[in-house]
């Protein structure tokens, strides 16, 4: 769980400094990307679920595509519960974007560091 929210810290920087001239995505500071990557660990465990189950016959329609998705409403309310001026996307099509993104990202680095 820390190597996730460090890992997710570090993520978001990172696209911050990539779509930093778009204005797509914006994190003020570092600690407000740790600050964002501790809400959405809580997310993940308190509601993640709940909506995993209540999109489960959506999911299994679009073969689990759909989970892209629920990724991108969980950065959604991140940024929701963190502050809209310190961490936010400019549509839901950006916190789309950035899902993908740090799903790809998640999946490369949790494949270099298996236990």
């Amino acid at each position: 769980m820390i190597r996730g929210i460090v890992i997710n810290t570090i993520l978001f920087v990172i696209l911050t400094y990539i779509f930093s001239s778009t204005g797509l995505f914006y994190v003020s500071s570092f600690g407000v990307a740790l600050l964002a990557s501790i809400v959405l660990a809580i997310l993940n465990v308190l509601v993640r679920p709940v909506l995993w189950l209540l999109s489960l016959p959506i999911n299994i329609l679009t073969l689990g595509l759909f989970s892209i998705i629920l990724n991108a409403v969980m950065l959604q309310l991140t940024s929701a519960a963190v502050s809209n001026q310190r961490f936010y996307f400019s549509s839901f099509g950006a916190s789309l974007l950035i899902a993908i993104l740090m799903s790809i990202c998640n999946a490369v680095i949790s494949g270099l560091f298996v236990d």
